[in-house]
């Protein structure tokens, strides 16, 4: 009873019953070889409710032993099991069942997905989980389109190339959109004909294995998709380090992925990094500001800030500086935090108490930098890891707040000269994810998309993500391209066959 009692506290002012039932369910268990299992040491960990501090659910502690378990059953699944007989059609079914699963548990997953995560339920609805269910739509679409090519060799040669699968792929996601980032990963990879052992956050791993309840409902074979809950040390560096892991995809801070990269020398699996950002958003005194400004502000406080690709630096041309600034802090003002299940919520609080932690000192590093705080520059009252949105201004773009990734709201308000100033800035970072240009000049909207190194970049837009455009960084922002089709190249590889006529 006093379990039930703290689940119903936990998760207080949720709707869905299949949400209540998932978590008074008993300790959340690893996904190997199709069957939900404790982990070897016995070991369980708390998932929190950042909104209220308290603990949601008990996950199992996965670590070595249990990724060497789910490699086997991933190894064995992709070399000699029921899914080395699968054809692209029957994978296409399989992801297109997937796909239907998540759009029929839509509301259950939504408000999982905010309660873990304390992402206003609101937009986890219309966004975090649509987007996941289309991942997985688009890329069923592509099982039956992986093809190799004849090439035109000596005449005494059939020569041709197969397009084949990596093989056992571990998957290593962040706690900031848990679905959707699963979905980026396991979709692809699983369209290509790979197995897969995914590892979520420790902070968010209740979507991830509810979605491995869902595929384990679609029918996949034993193994194919594995789901190891756990931390970094210990489930994160061993799929890192695993030696019969062909390919690893890593999504998360660049400390960590200089780790895995530095790992992945053992066997020299083939990685894929996407790392953090500190996104240009750049203002030109031709923009439509009545568009401007509330994407400005989106672009920063969207998911509270914790956004690889926000556009945390604002620059704003000299001319329209202080005008811009003073209607950016008036809509921030109007910005309602609180409860994420609040229909009327626009932002929730930060993930954790390390996130919360980690976001005051910045706002205590902007404050001894010198930078003048507009709206925010504080911490929500009572309990849940608030952070109320803050604006910097007279930033400079040496300022810590300028460079090192926040990962909450927090804005830097940057003045610039010119187009040429504009990009110097906006290019003087170690980062280079995403980047957006506000202006009604065609020419030099064009101009400056050009000369941003970004791997993407919005033109009178902020945030626009579609499965079928690629996604990935300049720098050390990482480096690979997922979706699109640029993500086949992360989970295939390439054979050149020569015959002899």
């Amino acid at each position: 009873m006093a379990a039930a009692l703290s689940v119903e506290t936990a998760a207080r002012g949720a709707k869905q019953p299949a949400v209540l039932e998932f978590l008074k369910s008993g300790p959340k268990k690893l996904l190997i070889n199709g069957k939900f299992v404790p982990a070897k040491s016995g070991k369980t960990f708390e998932s929190i409710n950042p909104a209220n501090e308290e603990v949601l659910a008990l996950v199992a502690e996965g670590g070595k032993a249990d990724v060497d378990e789910a490699v086997k059953a991933a190894r064995k699944a992709f070399e000699e099991g029921k899914w080395a007989r699968v054809g692209p059609h029957q994978r296409a079914k399989y992801l297109f069942k997937i796909a239907e699963l998540i759009d029929q548990h839509a509301d259950e997953l939504a408000e999982l997905e905010s309660l873990d995560n304390g992402k206003a339920l609101t937009q986890a609805r219309a966004i975090d989980i649509p987007a996941a269910a289309e991942t997985f739509r688009y890329y069923a679409g592509w099982c039956s389109k992986i093809y190799g090519e004849t090439n035109p060799s000596d005449p005494s040669m059939f020569n041709y190339t197969l397009r084949e699968p990596v093989g056992v792929c571990g998957q290593i996601i962040p706690w900031n959109f848990p679905l959707l980032m699963a979905s980026w990963k396991l979709a692809p990879a699983l369209a290509c004909g790979n197995t897969a052992i995914l590892k979520p956050a420790e902070q968010t791993s209740l979507t991830a294995l509810r979605l491995g309840e869902l595929i384990v409902e679609a029918g996949l074979p034993d193994g194919v998709v594995n789901i190891i809950t756990g931390f970094g040390p210990g489930a994160g560096s061993a799929i890192a380090e695993h030696p019969d892991i062909d390919k690893v995809a890593f999504t998360g801070s660049g400390e960590v992925g200089r780790l895995i990269l530095q790992a992945s020398a053992g066997n020299l699996k083939k990685v894929s990094l996407e790392l953090g950002g500190k996104s240009p958003n750049i203002i030109f005194p031709d923009a439509e500001m009545e568009a401007a400004v509330p994407n400005a502000m989106m672009g920063v406080f969207y998911n509270s800030g914790q956004v690889c690709c926000a556009g945390t630096r604002i620059f704003v041309q000299r001319d329209i500086y202080d005008k811009f600034v003073d209607q950016l802090t008036k809509y921030t003002e109007g910005m309602t935090m609180g409860d994420p299940l609040d229909p009327k919520t626009k932002m929730g609080p930060v993930v954790s108490k390390e996130q919360f932690d980690r976001v005051n000192g910045y706002l205590d590093i902007g404050k001894q930098e010198g930078a003048r705080v507009t709206t925010g520059g504080e911490l929500g009252n009572g309990k849940g890891y608030y952070v109320k949105p803050t604006i910097f201004v007279d930033v400079n773009n040496d300022m810590r707040i300028a460079r090192e990734e926040i990962f909450g709201p927090v804005a830097a308000a940057i003045p610039f000269k010119d187009e040429n100033d504009a990009v110097f800035q906006g290019n003087n970072t170690s980062y280079g994810l995403a980047a957006a240009v506000w202006t009604r000049d065609v020419s030099r909207a064009h101009k400056v998309a050009r000369a941003l190194k970004a791997g993407t970049v919005w033109i009178n837009c902020y945030g626009m993500i579609d499965p079928i455009s690629p996604f990935g960084g300049y720098k050390q922002s990482g480096f690979g391209r997922e979706l699109g089709k640029y993500a086949i190249d992360l989970y295939t590889q390439v054979k050149t066959v020569f015959m002899k006529l």
